[in-house]
């Protein structure tokens, strides 16, 4: 479905002019000369972001000031700050008109309408798809994406060699010819918790995801998890639960699995780039690369986003567009934002440029294969259940029952 995404890029412009600009057409090409920069004379955008990223910000609007005569002030905060000042003060007036932040907060923002959508035009082909699909609301695009992240398989190379096996089935056959066959792969579960974040990717394999997408790549209420796909994948965790295989167990929190992967006591986990310096520091040459099928389709991960929304508020909105299409979404800015926060890049230029490191390049190849975590408000919804199914069918609960119950839940609290 993700194919679809640039139509809907196309698409979100006319919103945003008819918001933004009183329904006048857009020039071609939008530069120094162009309506936007000439109104930029004496006009300040106000933008906020954490610490990271701020130099990044600021580096792009110095050359925004020189062409357009505006002034961008950047405003610092706490990352963790920034979603609720956002909601709380853009329906007073008196938040920014950008602010950094994640995918996952745009279906409250459109839900308490303090979001505008954006037009980034032609250069929206030059983005990773998934990243755009993860700022894309029903059909209309929000944000300026800049940088993913997702978790891929990570083996040890001393003890399996680098090779990715494509199923998981040939996963748990080299393990085990390599003398771990009694613990072939490490799942992380949060402990008891139960994570379904990390092993999001296995179920995709067996066509069930969590919500289903309609052909603009946004997120419908409508659960995807039930049905003869999720019942396999609920009868697969339990064959490798307590009732199996034994593969699983609802002991490994961060720290075992960390510890269980960097001492060599099983090949194969699977995490995200945030555990790679755990790993080396342990001496442990790692081989990254996308998530095997257990089921018989792609692995797809859930992919993170960050990017930079636009207030419904803002005052300079088509101004606001400019600085983002045309100098955030530069490769330039793009580069500097990765320097300064070093996760994937969303254009994809600059992700092939770092890829240069094969560490990278195989967690870009998994989120390649991923989709968004998804951005509706409904998510909240499922997490207790979701994860609370994984442990109880790796303790050996019937799978039927079990996966059927969370299904009902879910759907029972989202329609009510």
């Amino acid at each position: 479905m993700r194919k679809h995404i640039a139509l809907g890029v196309a698409l979100a412009s006319t919103a945003l002019l008819a918001a933004c600009g009183g329904g006048d057409p857009a020039p071609e090409e939008t530069t120094a000369e162009s309506p936007a920069a000439a109104e930029g004379s004496g006009a300040e955008l106000v933008v906020w972001s954490d610490a990271e990223r701020e130099e990044a910000i600021k580096a792009a609007a110095a050359q925004f000031e020189a062409d357009t005569g505006a002034t961008v002030t950047v405003v610092q905060k706490n990352f963790e700050d920034l979603r609720a000042d956002f909601l709380a003060q853009v329906p007073t007036g008196e938040g920014p008109d950008i602010t950094v932040g994640a995918h996952d907060w745009l279906g409250e923002f459109v839900e308490s309408g303090v979001v505008d959508t954006i037009d980034i035009g032609e250069r929206g082909a030059d983005f990773e798809e998934v990243t755009l699909e993860a700022f894309t609301y029903d059909g209309q695009l929000y944000a300026l994406p800049y940088a993913q992240e997702a978790v891929a398989l990570i083996q040890n190379v001393a003890l399996v060699g680098d090779q990715a096996p494509a199923t998981w089935d040939e996963m748990i056959q080299m393990a085990t010819d390599a003398g771990f066959a009694e613990r072939p792969f490490i799942l992380y579960t949060s402990g008891a918790k139960g994570d379904m974040y990390t092993s999001y990717a296995f179920q995709t394999s067996f066509g069930a995801p969590v919500f289903v997408q309609d052909e603009s790549g946004s997120y419908t209420s409508e659960v995807g998890m039930g049905g003869e796909g999720g019942l396999a994948y609920a009868q697969w965790i339990h064959a490798n639960g307590a009732a199996g295989t034994g593969y699983f167990t609802d002991t490994v929190d961060y720290d075992i699995g960390n510890e269980l992967f960097a001492t060599g006591q099983s090949p194969f986990i699977v995490q995200g780039p945030w555990t790679i310096p755990t790993y080396q520091d342990a001496g442990v040459e790692v081989a990254v690369g996308p998530i095997p099928s257990a089921g018989g389709e792609t692995a797809a991960p859930f992919v993170g986003v960050q990017g930079f929304y636009l207030s419904a508020q803002s005052s300079n909105a088509l101004l606001a567009n400019e600085f983002l299409a045309n100098y955030m979404a530069a490769d330039e800015a793009q580069q500097a934002l990765y320097e300064a926060d070093p996760r994937i890049p969303a254009l994809t230029a600059v992700a092939e440029q770092v890829a240069d490191d094969p560490v990278i390049a195989g967690f870009l190849a998994s989120a390649q294969n991923g989709v968004p975590m998804p951005n509706i408000p409904e998510m909240g919804s499922v997490w207790d259940f979701w994860n609370a199914a994984q442990i109880a069918l790796i303790n050996g609960e019937d799978p039927a029952s079990t996966w059927t119950a969370m299904v009902e839940n879910i759907e029972g609290t989202i329609g009510g």
